[in-house]
């Protein structure tokens, strides 16, 4: 199955789309730490494409993976045609994960790598694959150091693709999926150093699912303590605002997440800002 092209591309990107299929063509076999996003989606389409029955794409699942994006996980597997596994992670067993530390993201990597070794291993060798971008290598991301200490391989940060590029990339290669939100686990959800539970990450994807199931497709529920502090993209806060001013629809947003688990809900009025939390890491070195 080859992609073709829907639109042109600047020739900075088709080079990237070349030297992309160049790099998975070389490979025997691989196994793909598959999330659903867009960037591990990029990745196991061309991997596919490549590589046919010799790409796997596993996906991780534990309490910290949204139900609605592990289905939307394997729905895309299907569409792609890409042989797809999940996989029981245990990062929750581990105090280095579940005591919320700033290197929280590293204890998860590992887990998740060490489960994927040996299935790539077992897989003649196959080399390890991951959707890590360009752009990621300069934000705080203790997880790709473990993914560097499994060997494992970043082919769009390889070819330097951003996340702008790889969106541009997939809507040109045809993926539905292109403009899709970025979604962090839930663990993102909780301040460094509060705890994280099982029962405390399934609180925060009910809250989640409710608002999605409402018409908010792009929706934080940050954790705080018992508080719940709501965020969208800052185009949507009039509207929010508005709708949530009217007693009915306030109380009943009240009522729905008192029943989840949380005592307190709150809207935050700067809106959604991508790891707004790490705020934290440059005040403690200040």
């Amino acid at each position: 199955m080859l992609f073709s092209l829907l639109e042109p591309l600047p020739p900075p990107l088709e080079l990237a789309l070349a030297s992309l299929r160049q790099q998975l063509a070389c490979l025997d076999r691989l196994v793909l730490a598959y999330s659903g996003g867009v960037d591990s989606a990029l990745v196991a389409a061309l991997a596919v494409e490549q590589r046919g029955e010799a790409a796997l794409a596993i996906t991780g699942v534990s309490p910290a993976l949204a139900p609605h994006l592990r289905a939307e996980a394997a729905e895309q597997a299907r569409w792609l045609r890409i042989a797809h596994r999940e996989i029981a992670t245990a990062e929750l067993a581990d105090p280095a994960y579940a005591s919320n530390p700033e290197q929280r993201c590293y204890a998860c990597k590992r887990e998740l790598h060490r489960l994927l070794a040996p299935i790539a291993a077992a897989a003649a060798g196959a080399t390890v694959l991951d959707g890590v971008n360009a752009e990621d290598l300069g934000d705080h991301r203790p997880g790709i150091r473990a993914a560097k200490e499994f060997g494992v391989r970043s082919p769009l940060a390889e070819v330097g693709l951003d996340k702008a590029g790889v969106r541009q990339l997939s809507r040109a290669l045809g993926l539905p999926w292109w403009d899709k939100p970025a979604q962090p686990c839930l663990a993102s959800r909780f301040p460094y150093g509060e705890p994280i539970t099982a029962e405390r990450l399934q609180r925060v994807a009910a809250a989640e699912a409710w608002l999605l199931a409402r018409g908010w497709p792009q929706v934080r529920v940050r954790s705080q303590g018992q508080t719940a502090r709501i965020e969208l993209p800052a185009a949507q806060l009039d509207r929010a605002l508005g709708l949530w001013a009217k007693p009915e629809t306030r109380q009943a947003l009240v009522a729905a997440f008192l029943e989840i688990g949380f005592s307190a809900v709150g809207l935050d009025l700067e809106g959604l800002v991508s790891g707004k939390l790490n705020r934290e890491l440059g005040s403690a070195k200040r």
